[in-house]
């Protein structure tokens, strides 16, 4: 395995044996586990906290393929259980952690690059999402292709997931990102924002969290405005999840959440957004008003709804994204 560092074969020493303590410590077992298990190292997804890191191993199996494993939590402090089922949106966290996770440690991309994502989308089934009496277990084969560099460096790829979990396709994924280095991110960003980190604009007023599809007020991403099928992107900056540490833009799991908040409060209904595709064409400033409006589609070919959700700000688009709705319990 490429994370052989994390699969281990580990040796448990007993504790002291009996008697008046004037002899040397005797191991006593020795008890063998060649198969433990733990998270990757969060640097490698971008992660501060540990709790948010999804993957648990990888593997290569030739320059364009690799093997990447993953576990859902049963309950998630943000990415609630939607009718029983796990949040697909912890699916999509999913494919950007396993994007950037290959990045670091087979396209030796150095750790304090920054990356944006190009798009990214999901389809998954919810027969196959259910939460059971253990965390989700889930196998993603990935296949890269569009492997872009700069001299020897990478400079972006395109890759493609098929999500597996107890041997049956639960799902697929797929994203687009470019990466670079501190000096070149500094020059891209640095014609909107200077050398600064920009404050948020001050916190809005949330929607109400049953409007879409949330239980508490601090996770809701929308605000109300004065116009129909429109809310202002609602950005909270201390939010421990979507903005798991300091950042000078909006991140994009937080614009697909804006997304699958404005389906719901569209459509009337939470459902369980199977498909979600999203597609960034400009950083989503931290300081500026951002709008998010919403469209019905027609349906999709089994009946279940689609909306197209789109962000702009200054009356330029920032991205897009089309929301397929499943019926809780379906």
């Amino acid at each position: 395995m490429s994370a052989s560092t994390f699969r281990v074969e580990r040796v448990i020493r007993g504790a002291h044996p009996e008697g008046d303590g004037s002899r040397a410590p005797a191991e006593v077992a020795i008890r063998h586990y060649p198969s433990l298990t733990t998270t990757v190292p969060k640097e490698f997804v971008h992660r501060a906290s540990l709790a948010e890191v999804l993957l648990t191993d990888w593997e290569r199996v030739d320059d364009e393929h690799f093997t990447v494993t993953a576990q859902l939590p049963r309950q998630h402090s943000f990415f609630a259980t939607v009718g029983g089922c796990h949040d697909p949106l912890l699916i999509a966290e999913t494919i950007r952690q396993a994007g950037i996770l290959l990045a670091h440690t087979e396209f030796a991309v150095p750790l304090g690059h920054q990356f944006l994502m190009q798009d990214l989308s999901i389809d998954a089934s919810s027969e196959h999402l259910p939460v059971g009496a253990a965390p989700a277990s889930l196998e993603l084969d990935i296949t890269c292709s569009d492997i872009k560099r700069r001299g020897t460096k990478l400079s972006g790829l395109h890759f493609e997931a098929v999500i597996h979990r107890d041997g049956e396709v639960a799902g697929t994924g797929a994203a687009t990102f470019t990466c670079a280095s501190p000096a070149v991110y500094r020059r891209v960003r640095s014609a909107s924002i200077g050398d600064r980190v920009p404050a948020a604009l001050p916190l809005t007023s949330p929607s109400a969290p049953q409007d879409v599809g949330r239980l508490s007020p601090t996770d809701v991403v929308l605000s109300p405005v004065p116009m129909p099928d429109c809310w202002q992107l609602r950005v909270d900056t201390r939010h421990p999840v979507l903005f798991d540490h300091p950042v000078d833009h909006v991140p994009g799991m937080v614009l697909l959440e804006a997304a699958r908040q404005a389906a719901v409060a569209f459509l009337g209904h939470p459902g369980i957004p199977v498909g979600l595709t999203g597609e960034f064409t400009r950083y989503a400033e931290l300081d500026a008003p951002c709008l998010i409006s919403v469209c019905a589609l027609p349906e999709a070919a089994d009946g279940r709804d689609r909306v197209l959700v789109t962000g702009r700000q200054s009356d330029r688009l920032v991205f897009s994204s089309t929301v397929t709705v499943a019926p809780a319990g379906v």
